[in-house]
C-alpha cells in the first residue's frame, strides 16, 4: 500500500469529511483548520474569523486505489469552487475552498484540472480554488471528528450534509 495525504477545504468541513469517508481508498478522514497564524485555534476563534484559519479536512488515503485526481474530482463534485468566502448558507473565508499541495505531483494535478474544468466551463463561471503549499494542520475538537456519523439526525446534517454525501455516492457509485 502506498499512502498520501491531502489537505482540502471546501465549506464546511463536516461535509467534506463525511463524504470522503464513502471513496474506496480511504484510510483516514480528520477535519481541522489550516493556513491562518494562530497556534492551536479553537472552532469559535476560526468562526469569529480572527485566526485566518480554513475548515480543511486532512485526508490520508491509498494512492493504489484512489488517485489523487479523483479525490479533487470527489471535491470538486460535492461543493461550489466558484464562490469565495462562501457556501451556502455558510460564509465567511473560514469556508474558502482550497487545496493545499504535499508535493509537486499535488499542486501540478490541482492546477491542471481547475485549469481543464475552467476551460470546459464545467461550473459556468470561473473556479476561485485557492492552490497553497500545504501549512500546518490542526485537528479540530473531538466533537467535529465524524461529526454526520454521529450526529445525522440533525437538521444541518440531513440538509446539508446528507445531500452531498448522497451526490457524492451518486457520482462515485463503487463498482
Amino acid at each position: 500500500m502506498s499512502t498520501e495525504v491531502a489537505t482540502l477545504g471546501g465549506g464546511c468541513f463536516w461535509c467534506l469529511e463525511a463524504a470522503f469517508r464513502e471513496l474506496p481508498g480511504i484510510l483516514s478522514v480528520t477535519s481541522g483548520y489550516a493556513g491562518g497564524h494562530v497556534e492551536k485555534p479553537s472552532y469559535r476563534a476560526v468562526c469569529d474569523g480572527a485566526t485566518g484559519h480554513v475548515e480543511v479536512v486532512q485526508v490520508e488515503f491509498d494512492n493504489e486505489q484512489l488517485a489523487y485526481r479523483t479525490l479533487l474530482e470527489a471535491m470538486f463534485a460535492i461543493h461550489d469552487p466558484t464562490t469565495r468566502d462562501r457556501q451556502g448558507n455558510d460564509v465567511g473565508p473560514q469556508y474558502r475552498s482550497v487545496i493545499m499541495y504535499h508535493t509537486a505531483e499535488q499542486e501540478r494535478t490541482a492546477r491542471d484540472l481547475i485549469a481543464e474544468l475552467d476551460r470546459d466551463e464545467t461550473f459556468g463561471a470561473p473556479i476561485v480554488t485557492d492552490v497553497l503549499p500545504a501549512p500546518k494542520f490542526w485537528p479540530a475538537e473531538d466533537y467535529h471528528q465524524e461529526y454526520f456519523a454521529r450526529n445525522g439526525g440533525q437538521p444541518y446534517c440531513q440538509f446539508i450534509v446528507a445531500p452531498k454525501v448522497a451526490k457524492l455516492r451518486k457520482a462515485f457509485a463503487r463498482g
